[in-house]
């Protein structure tokens, strides 16, 4: 199931504006043209910023998401014609031989648990025709950037056109093995009224994460860093292999 800041109508109408910087983005950008993509799948797709920006660039695009407030955020956007929105996950897609799959900022994390995890990973296989690339980035649990989500460092108030000021923060709250949640609180000033959105997120080692790709069938082509994290994030291309799935 979807977080609440994904899921919630008023969260997600306001979703966009309280993260306005995406320039993560680029990277992604810079891989679908470097690997030639006309047909992306975009799992997690959410409020369809990505889907979007490739679609603009004359590249089909299937954007994925099981958060029907944020696809409805998505569908109501210039462009939004030139995409295919689905509401669900990567588990029940058609054949659609993408060239590139991708999971971008936190989608790879939010799957938690790992047989829906292993479940994605084989639903992007089978969306994928055969040498075709999925990319997606994890957090390097080794930089604990968990330790970093206070409310001292997140606490900010945001100014939106049609809705007012917002003001959010993030606290941790606990941390068992790998897996971290944490808690968003908006307070909306033209009403008083305040939202929460807990979150659980997987911090996977790169071994971890290398061997679920083997057992899928995905060869790993190279894990990169993230430009906008510098060595803190892992970015895999991985690559579909043309045998079946043992």
């Amino acid at each position: 199931m979807a977080d609440e800041c994904f899921r919630h109508p008023r969260l997600a109408a306001v979703y966009d504006a309280l993260d306005p910087d995406r320039s993560d983005l680029d990277a992604y950008v810079r891989a679908a043209e470097e690997f030639g993509a006309r047909r992306v799948l975009d799992i997690g797709c959410g409020t369809g910023v990505f889907a979007l920006l490739l679609a603009a660039r004359g590249i089909e695009v299937v954007g994925v998401d099981p958060a029907r407030a944020s696809l409805d955020v998505a569908r109501a956007k210039p462009g939004a014609d030139r995409v295919r929105w689905i509401c669900g996950d990567a588990t029940g897609l058609p054949p659609l031989r993408a060239d590139l799959a991708t999971l971008t900022a936190n989608a790879a994390q939010e799957i938690t648990g790992p047989a829906a995890w292993r479940a994605t990973l084989r639903g992007a296989y089978g969306a994928l025709r055969p040498g075709g690339h999925l990319l997606f980035e994890t957090r390097d649990p080794a930089r604990r950037a968990w330790e970093e989500w206070t409310p001292e460092a997140s606490r900010h108030t945001t100014e939106i056109p049609g809705t007012g000021a917002v003001e959010s923060w993030v606290e941790l709250r606990e941390v068992r093995g790998p897996l971290v949640t944490f808690r968003w609180t908006y307070v909306f000033a033209a009403d008083g009224q305040v939202l929460t959105s807990e979150s659980t997120v997987r911090f996977r080692e790169r071994e971890e994460v290398e061997s679920d790709l083997a057992a899928e069938g995905f060869e790993v082509a190279e894990v990169r860093d993230a430009p906008d994290r510098p060595g803190r994030e892992f970015v895999f291309v991985a690559r579909r292999g043309r045998g079946a799935i043992a």
